[in-house]
């Protein structure tokens, strides 16, 4: 189907749908969130928050919270940026989305990690992804329900879309527990300190120690600051390290035993993806996608820095890493081939 047919298909579903058609030569941008649950509604509230699209449009199969929670938000629209906000259980809300964000999927209980939860949802996306591409066939697709790598491959396996315009927030949120706790330690403001997680969003996961800086001095090289009474603070040894780099491998365990689910930092986090593509950012972000000989790793979606722009994801970045880095994250690849050949994937 060419532009021009697309372009009158998604004038009828919105006629359909009760929504504005957009006028010829009118750029808009629209934000499809699947799955209304606490992931899903939280990502559709921090979008509208920080102005990410003109139109964000929730869709769930259990109508009478779908509804609601757009209800909900839309009540609020007078203190956000101006936007439009709609909840439907009928899959044509997301027809046109330039960004279809899906966080539908099976809940992870305390206890339980992020590949048990595979088997349900591959079966979950393998029901509604092929229906998505035939309303937003252009849109850029980003999964954020666990196990991310594994179903972000599923995805690519299942829709058949190009390795750019599909991925996963892979270690997005990691990245940014890493830097929150980098900040406490050092007790230097988080947007000065730059470091990333790569790997598995998992056990797995490896930090970048060796590209990491603050303030751009190496963080291996960080000498710690001068306190008020004279004492030198925040110095990060081995043993730092590696207390921090667990607690952000289990920060979400923790969350989740305390109060059921994540929501508010992973929302947040995707808001940011959903801002780079929107508006052509060409930001550089740890997302999960498809590698092809990046330092030897082929044929599995994991997180390594990548831009990220209108069309998707684009040039991974070959960052520096020590011998013991570059081994974890051929480890962690290998983790993921094992588990997605575990579903014939």
């Amino acid at each position: 189907m060419d532009s021009n047919g697309r372009a009158e298909r998604r004038i009828s579903e919105a006629d359909e749908m009760g929504l504005d058609a957009v006028p010829a030569g009118r750029r808009t941008t629209k934000l499809a969130v699947v799955g209304a649950g606490s992931v899903g509604s939280t990502m559709a509230y921090a979008a509208l928050m920080r102005g990410a699209a003109r139109t964000v449009a929730l869709y769930d199969i259990n109508a009478a919270k779908v509804e609601a929670e757009a209800l909900d938000i839309g009540h609020g629209i007078q203190f956000m940026p101006m936007a439009d906000v709609v909840g439907s259980d009928d899959i044509a809300v997301c027809a046109g989305a330039d960004v279809v964000v899906v966080t539908a999927g099976a809940k992870q209980k305390p206890g339980q990690t992020r590949i048990d939860l595979a088997e349900a949802t591959i079966s979950l996306v393998r029901s509604i992804l092929p229906r998505l591409v035939e309303v937003a066939p252009d849109a850029v697709y980003v999964m954020v329900t666990n196990p991310v790598d594994i179903v972000t491959y599923a995805a690519l396996k299942i829709s058949g879309l190009p390795a750019n315009q599909l991925f996963g927030s892979g270690t997005v949120l990691d990245s940014s527990r890493l830097r929150y706790l980098l900040a406490q330690h050092t007790g230097v403001a988080v947007q000065n300190i730059h470091a990333y997680i790569a790997g598995e969003h998992g056990d797995s996961e490896i930090p970048l120690w060796s590209s990491a800086t603050i303030g751009s001095v190496p963080l291996m090289q960080w000498p710690g600051v001068m306190g008020p009474d004279g004492r030198v603070e925040g110095r990060l040894g081995s043993a730092d390290r590696k207390r921090i780099a667990e607690e952000v491998v289990n920060s979400a365990y923790r969350i989740i035993a305390g109060k059921g689910a994540t929501n508010y930092a992973v929302a947040l986090a995707g808001s940011r993806i959903i801002e780079a593509v929107l508006n052509d950012e060409r930001r550089v972000l740890p997302v999960s996608s498809l590698l092809d000989g990046y330092l030897g790793i082929s044929d599995v979606c994991l997180s390594v820095p990548s831009i990220v722009g209108r069309h998707g994801v684009g040039a991974r970045l070959e960052v520096a890493m020590s011998d013991e880095e570059l081994s974890g994250l051929r480890s962690s690849a290998e983790a993921l081939r094992s588990v997605a050949r575990q579903f014939g994937l």
